[in-house]
């Protein structure tokens, strides 16, 4: 029985070893989180600048952080709900541009998105457009071969066609699949600017 207590012995001094020896996993993601919470603090418009947040921290804290809060700005470029950015996304280039003090590279990246961002507002906007009214012809032309007479009178809406939401989801589909690869090309290149 002691060789047995000894051997455990010997088995929880190495594994305290080891342990001691281990970097401190817990304070790198605790500080990344701490980092993810002051950049959604940053978005909501609680504080005025991330850098000054950052440089506030203690200098061996300072590289964590700042990945947390590039991760959240990241995550936050998305496609417009309508045709304009959202002003958190707006900030999120601020801060982005910001945290990379300013780097030429990324400012352009930063442009690119944003001419992206704006784009698709209004390129979503032109496809419906175009797509409502082919879906009108095409009624209209059916109301025709069934003898109907077609007229200005007649109040006719795409959204009538029987598969006016599977077609405008598919067309949607492609064309937000189109600009959400656009967009993760350039987060994937701002991504390697921060070690993401």
């Amino acid at each position: 029985m002691a060789e047995i207590k000894s051997t455990l012995d010997m088995v929880m001094e190495r594994a305290a070893r080891m342990a001691a020896d281990a970097p401190d996993m817990s304070t790198a993601q605790t500080m990344r989180e701490k980092g993810m919470r002051l950049a959604v603090s940053y978005l909501n418009g609680d504080q005025p600048s991330l850098l000054t947040l950052l440089q506030q921290q203690p200098p061996e804290d300072q590289m964590e952080m700042r990945s947390g809060m590039a991760t959240v700005l990241l995550r936050n470029l998305i496609l417009p709900r309508d045709q304009d950015v959202s002003d958190e996304t707006l900030r999120s280039f601020k801060g982005i541009q910001e945290l990379s003090g300013n780097a030429a590279d990324i400012a352009a990246i930063c442009s690119e998105l944003r001419q992206i961002l704006e784009q698709y507002g209004k390129h979503k906007d032109q496809i419906k457009q175009q797509f409502d009214e082919s879906i009108l012809n095409q009624l209209k032309m059916q109301l025709q071969q069934q003898g109907v007479a077609v007229n200005e009178s007649l109040a006719l809406s795409p959204t009538m066609h029987p598969h006016y939401k599977d077609e405008w989801a598919r067309v949607s589909s492609d064309l937000n699949d189109q600009y959400h690869h656009a967009l993760d090309q350039r987060k994937t290149l701002i991504a390697r600017r921060f070690n993401l």
